[in-house]
């Protein structure tokens, strides 16, 4: 796919019906700062006649009413020459105000290169891709800073710091000695006369500054202390009683449905990072890729059939009940989530859909592509915790990068979606050698 130039003008062919989606996104193109050099219905469309006007990008109103001509034009669009741009016709329709603004400047971005997606006069974001290199000591960031504030500032506040009566009581400069300090003290402490026979109790009495005797310890009630402390035989345990107990519930059938599975989570932007996803993948893999990728409309079906043309791998709609089957692509609607059951996953019915925490940490991964929603990160650094694989989209082509960014930051893989599915092959692809 070509990385487009920021600073020329590309020009764009527009395939969409007659309609408000094909009028939204001429509008869009119109403040895009582009060429429109063909706009045609897909179901009259020319094959050579695209090929004629040679566009550097086409961007395409995805319907049920052109998948047989996107069908008949996949020659031609799969080729390496066109940025390929792919919007919802009736997500198009419909999009207006602050909505249509936004996802126009996502199209401009695309279009031209870059990644200026905010509004004019708006601050640029600070980029929070981590940088190479060691990150700073704090010896490093006071290297240049002197002590000699320091050392001023506490001789300012030393005058003003709270004391005791012993060290305010000085003679000039020198500080109290012992006997200074305890004769201080009787000022308010009553100290034993020096020169006693004999203290309460009938214990001979000593000098106030003979301190070989002092002890913490109350030396006539320690004994009685002592005495009362019982001994206790130990409990006595019967071993030949003791048992492992079961930690989960013991399988009741035959495992059916994959041990584990790969989540790609995706959004603005997705469609298109999907596909580039999709389209490295190995023909065989050991584990299921499920797709969550919530859409305006649910046409989940259409999605199934735009992948289904660029992956070598089965692409499918996730029925509840159903097991997760490995080496296929299940794509999830919002209302359909899994579970691991006799040791393998199961779709099910959840009206909160798919949950991170439902998948085995050891035997999965998460992909966060552009637009993949910020609340999933937590979940899928709590599953990288546990042993699962994270990667994050990096790049040009991430035009709604934060959950993605918030992983990277966090250490996890980084990579554009053809890098993130090979990492996914090195680890979980099969041999076709090694195939019955």
């Amino acid at each position: 796919m070509p990385v487009p130039d920021p600073d020329t003008i590309p020009s764009v062919a527009l395939l969409a019906r007659a309609g408000a989606a094909r009028e939204r996104l001429r509008e869009a193109l119109s403040h895009a700062n582009v060429a429109i050099v063909l706009e045609e219905d897909p179901n009259s469309l020319d094959a050579a006649l695209l090929l004629a006007v040679a566009p550097q990008a086409v961007v395409v109103a995805l319907e049920a009413a052109v998948d047989d001509a996107l069908e008949r034009l996949e020659p031609v669009l799969s080729s390496p020459g066109f940025l390929l741009v792919f919007d919802e016709a009736e997500v198009a329709a419909r999009r207006d105000g602050w909505d249509a603004q936004r996802w126009g400047r996502h199209l401009a971005a695309k279009l031209h290169g870059h990644q200026q997606v905010l509004p004019p006069g708006a601050e640029q974001e600070q980029a929070l891709l981590p940088e190479p290199g060691l990150p700073q000591t704090p010896a490093q960031a006071h290297a240049d800073a002197g002590i000699d504030p320091h050392v001023d500032e506490a001789a300012d506040v030393a005058g003003t710091l709270p004391g005791d009566s012993l060290h305010d009581r000085r003679q000039g400069d020198d500080v109290l000695t012992l006997e200074q300090a305890l004769a201080a003290m009787q000022d308010t402490v009553p100290l034993a006369p020096a020169a006693a026979t004999a203290a309460p109790g009938g214990h001979p009495a000593t000098d106030v500054n003979d301190h070989s005797s002092w002890s913490l310890l109350d030396e006539d009630a320690a004994p009685a202390a002592a005495s009362t402390v019982t001994a206790q035989a130990l409990p006595v345990f019967d071993l030949d009683r003791l048992s492992l107990v079961e930690m989960e519930e013991p399988a009741t059938g035959p495992r059916r449905g994959a041990r584990g599975a790969v989540l790609v989570l995706a959004g603005i932007g997705g469609p298109d990072a999907l596909r580039r996803l999709l389209s490295e993948l190995p023909s065989r893999l050991s584990v299921p890729v499920l797709v969550h990728m919530p859409l305006d409309g649910a046409r989940y079906g259409n999605l199934v059939k735009q992948m289904a043309r660029v992956s070598a791998l089965p692409v499918t709609l996730a029925e509840p009940e159903q097991p997760v089957e490995p080496g296929q692509v299940h794509i999830l609607s919002d209302a359909v989530g899994v579970e691991l059951r006799n040791g393998g996953l199961c779709f099910i019915a959840s009206s909160a859909g798919l949950q991170v925490s439902s998948l085995p940490a050891a035997e999965s991964a998460v992909i966060l592509l552009s637009g993949a929603d910020l609340l999933q990160v937590d979940p899928a650094l709590t599953l990288a915790e546990a042993g699962a694989w994270v990667g994050g989209q990096v790049g040009e082509g991430c035009y709604d990068p934060a959950a993605a960014t918030a992983v990277v930051a966090a250490g996890m893989f980084a990579g554009e979606p053809q890098e993130l599915a090979r990492a996914v092959a090195a680890r979980w692809a099969i041999d076709e050698e090694q195939q019955p």
